[in-house]
């Protein structure tokens, strides 16, 4: 049997992962690792794909639900459903790590599916850490946001951080984390837009053997698990109405029972929660309470936007390029002008549409030394992937040395400028302030903007 990833665009997804991460089949079978499971485990990937995934991080010789634990790989396979659980593992020199298990299907290239887990350490931080990717920047914008950040690692209170998706809410949350007296127990995360209702209350809350149908065990919550950590609720906008009544009531008391249970468990967590929404305009429309806003957002922080912050661009790809030479050996350097070129985009993913950019013009460049064009060539092909999914294009700051990069019989600089506004003047349906807004400038430039492409506010 071949165990090899069929299509390579699932290990370069998996690649992309900053927590360790593992493919495994219908059998099993680990078919894909990348690099940060590899340092987990202690094993290079060559002896690690083909074998049982509970061979490498159980040590054992059959399936863990044969030992009376929760398999993701029953959910997955059997269920059709995303599974999260807390396992045992343990790495290449056999010392034990507490970790939670995330699982979700994907897809291969011929229809295939396999199960890919992101594994996350429960306990108290290590060597393993260091070698994440860390807040960097010398902006003013950047300055200011890290001094609102030490403020808040230095309360108590709940903190909401705001930003468009891609910023980096999760790495300043670990930031508050890690910098607060808290910082020496678990940092816990939790992705409110991957889960469903059941399995939010499973995950936050925990629950008793029976509560629901299939489980078999009881199972501690992320706020029972914490013990004196920090809960990080990512895209909390995303959880229903229902569920925001029962997570305030927690929040207001500080008490919660497992599902299923009547043990009254006392809350010893921090929460930090993280939006890209409006969620003044959710509350408007009834979509999210404003008491739970107000409890949350005792500390109001916006994360800024990469376009907002463009001088650190260059501090940014080095940190970047770091990464990856530490995950190929391979080193590269951006000349001044391909960083003109970097700093020349509006970046609408961010800094997360920076390190993939980075990363493809890296990839084709073959030396040490990547240049514009390459740069240029790697934001086509983001902007051709956006356009494919319907998603609005990012258009290059200007200046010149852009449109220079770029091979001939595209659109000019102009065009693509002018066909963007149009789209969210559509979009917004000629709101001046939100226009401006999506585009990361003040009304009276998009109003110059306006006369100069003779556009209709509507």
């Amino acid at each position: 049997m071949d165990t090899r990833v069929s299509h390579v665009n699932l290990q370069s997804m998996i690649d992309t992962h900053e927590r360790p991460f593992v493919l495994i089949d219908q059998d099993f079978r680990i078919v894909a690792v990348n690099h940060a499971y590899e340092q987990a485990y202690g094993l290079p990937r060559e002896q690690m794909v083909g074998q049982m995934c509970y061979q490498v991080s159980h040590h054992n010789s059959r399936p863990c639900f044969e030992n009376g634990e929760d398999c993701p790989h029953q959910s997955i396979y059997s269920q059709g459903e995303n599974s999260s659980c807390m396992h045992i593992h343990y790495d290449g020199q056999g010392k034990a790590h507490r970790v939670r298990i995330s699982a979700y299907s994907v897809q291969g290239e011929n229809g295939e599916m396999y199960m890919g887990e992101a594994i996350q350490e429960l306990g108290e931080p290590d060597v393993r850490k260091t070698s994440q990717l860390r807040m960097v920047g010398e902006s003013a914008e950047f300055k200011s946001l890290i001094e609102q950040l030490k403020l808040a690692a230095a309360s108590h209170a709940p903190v909401l951080l705001q930003g468009e998706t891609g910023t980096g809410k999760d790495l300043a949350a670990n930031f508050i984390h890690e910098h607060s007296s808290r910082g020496a127990k678990p940092f816990l995360t939790l992705d409110c837009t991957v889960l469903t209702e059941g399995l939010f209350e499973a995950e936050v809350y925990g629950y008793e053997r029976g509560a629901f149908t299939g489980s078999v065990g009881e199972k501690k919550g992320l706020l029972e698990v914490v013990d004196g950590g920090t809960v990080f609720l990512d895209e909390i906008g995303e959880i229903p109405l229902h569920l925001q009544a029962k997570l305030l009531r927690v929040l207001e008391t500080g008490e919660f029972r497992r599902l299923g249970g009547h043990k009254t468990i006392h809350m010893n967590a921090r929460i930090i929660c993280a939006t890209n929404r409006e969620l003044g305009a959710d509350i408007r429309a009834r979509k999210f309470r404003e008491d739970l806003y107000y409890r949350i957002a005792c500390l109001h922080i916006r994360v800024p936007p990469l376009r907002d912050r463009l001088a650190d661009i260059p501090c940014l790809t080095e940190a970047l390029l770091d990464r990856i030479e530490e995950q190929t050996g391979t080193r590269y350097q951006f000349n001044a002008e391909a960083i003109g070129v970097l700093q020349r985009y509006n970046f609408p993913g961010n800094v997360r549409e920076l390190r993939n950019i980075i990363t493809g013009a890296a990839a084709q460049c073959g030396r040490g030394t990547v240049a514009a064009q390459e740069v240029a060539t790697a934001i086509r092909r983001m902007e051709s992937t956006r356009q494919h999914r319907g998603v609005p294009a990012g258009i290059p700051i200007s200046g010149e040395g852009y449109c220079s990069s770029l091979s001939a019989g595209e659109s000019t600089l102009g065009e693509i400028e002018s066909g963007h506004i149009s789209r969210l003047l559509i979009e917004y349906e000629g709101n001046r302030r939100r226009v401006a807004a999506a585009l990361g400038i003040c009304e009276r430039t998009l109003y110059r903007k306006l006369k100069k492409y003779r556009l209709n506010l509507c």
